[in-house]
């Protein structure tokens, strides 16, 4: 008898979506969080239970359409959104920058040139760009031979101060993690080294690279050194013109790579130009790293590709630098001052507010990669509509597959959903757009979190804690369960 009321009332609710808004003047919201009647949970709350997720769990959906909201389950309290920020950085990124907006990486001369000759400095200016990568350094260099500069007799620089210096997206994350690196006015290939060992006899081949698609141009700014230890895995340490790397010999078998966080970001992108530049025939000094804004003669300009799709990639792979460097490059658009990460958020979080009229939304990264975050589902799914009233976000979110019982992915589901995930330890949400076997589109958020047991994981151990796979296995069950209850429900 519960769900029978339950499911007429996600039924009305979406019946009423379809009836012009001045007859629903006076309607209620449908479909308020299922409450407990008696010992009868409601069907949602035995989806809920039957996870059997330590924490919380919270979600909204609501009729894209209309913004008619259809069910809710505490929709209104905040969560860590982990990834699926990335959603509402992408709006922000469209919003104020707009979808054709393209960063520009530059090589500019402080001098005069005369034969070919510099005789002034050379400054590599970043722009922000965070897809620059060692192809479009190299075709850089390429492009300022064929510009005519066969020498540079004054120093080499290289210009970081288009963004603010962030030593880690997220300090509370393992230093080697890939996915928390520094971020400035300049990255290259993520702010990430390539790290490869190969054990030959009772020694280790080591080599660090910034590796792309055609070129592997070795680097000195990060070193490693192979120590005789089982634990820590890995050690960092900063120096004043390297990051110096260990590794535990017992770690590494016959052989492997990695990528590691650059936390020199400019003057990793200054040692491989100057190799680059080198392979074109031009000598460069020792990098030098400055904030001062550069001025002089352009000499070769690169434009990254449009905004809306880096957005789109960062959307697909989920990738930290892109949501950062695209979303304090929105701040500053705005006229924000900014000195950290947070200070960019705080923006991001105004902005929302202005936009959307929203208050649930609390981010301190626009990655979701910091745990301190919080957004309410049901501000999402306003955000989602909106957005989707406007024809924006949708085409850029990624095809979530949905799967059957033993987890198997279900091909031409009938219930299609495009929407971001969006994963930590012990925290997992998905948010985006469900489209119903009937043709109606719903917009929805679920954010499910145990941050008290998170907090307890010590910094070295929160790569792979114990029982981290496991809670976010059935927290991505209960999101198909739900987008299956929401898709049928609303396509009968």
């Amino acid at each position: 008898m519960t769900d029978r009321f339950s499911r007429r009332g996600f039924l009305a609710g979406l019946g009423a979506a379809l009836i012009p808004s001045a007859v629903l003047a006076e309607a209620p919201v449908a479909s308020l969080r299922p409450q407990l009647r008696g010992d009868v949970p409601t069907g949602v709350e035995r989806l809920v239970q039957a996870a059997g997720l330590r924490g919380e769990v919270v979600f909204a959906v609501a009729d894209a359409t209309t913004g008619t909201q259809l069910e809710e389950f505490s929709g209104n309290q905040g969560l860590p959104p982990a990834s699926v920020a990335k959603a509402l950085t992408a709006l922000y990124a469209l919003d104020v920058l707009g979808s054709d907006y393209r960063f520009e990486t530059a090589l500019m001369a402080d001098g005069p040139i005369e034969n070919g000759i510099l005789k002034g400095d050379l400054i590599l200016v970043g722009g922000g760009d965070p897809l620059l990568d060692t192809d479009a350094l190299a075709t850089m260099a390429a492009n300022l031979r064929e510009a005519g500069i066969s020498e540079v007799r004054g120093a080499f620089k290289v210009y970081e101060g288009a963004l603010p210096y962030v030593f880690s997206i997220d300090p509370g994350q393992p230093d080697h993690l890939g996915y928390s690196p520094s971020i400035s006015g300049i990255s290259l290939n993520f702010n990430r080294v390539h790290f490869e060992w190969k054990r030959d006899g009772a020694r280790y081949d080591v080599s660090m690279d910034a590796r792309s698609a055609r070129y592997n141009p070795s680097v000195d700014m990060a070193s490693m050194r192979i120590e005789s230890r089982k634990v820590p895995i890995y050690t960092y340490e900063s120096s004043a013109r390297q990051d110096r790397w260990t590794v535990a010999k017992g770690a590494l078998g016959a052989g492997g790579a990695r990528w590691l966080p650059v936390r020199k970001p400019a003057l990793y992108a200054g040692d491989v130009f100057k190799t680059l530049a080198r392979a074109n025939g031009i000598q460069l000094g020792r990098v030098q790293i400055t904030r001062e804004v550069p001025k002089g003669t352009l000499l070769v300009v690169h434009q990254s590709d449009p905004l809306d799709s880096i957005l789109r990639g960062m959307l697909k792979y989920s990738t930290n630098l892109t949501a950062e460097m695209v979303g304090m490059a929105a701040s500053q658009a705005r006229g924000a001052k900014l000195q950290t990460l947070a200070d960019s958020a705080a923006e991001m979080n105004r902005w929302a507010t202005e936009t959307y009229g929203v208050t649930g939304i609390a981010m301190v990264d626009h990655s979701g990669l910091g745990d301190a975050s919080r957004m309410a589902p049901g501000d999402l799914v306003k955000a989602l509509v909106a957005a989707k009233q406007a024809g924006a976000l949708k085409p850029l979110l990624k095809k979530f597959t949905l799967a059957d019982s033993q987890g198997r992915p279900v091909k031409d589901h009938p219930i299609k959903v495009d929407a971001k995930t969006g994963t930590l330890n012990f925290v997992s949400g998905l948010g985006g757009f469900i489209t119903t076997p009937g043709g109606s589109e719903l917009a929805f958020a679920i954010f499910t979190a145990d941050v008290d047991h998170r907090a307890t994981i010590p910094r070295a151990q929160r790569e792979r804690p114990q029982g981290a796979r496991s809670w976010n296995n059935r927290s991505r069950k209960l999101q198909r369960a739900l987008i299956e209850r929401w898709g049928s429900l609303a396509g009968s």
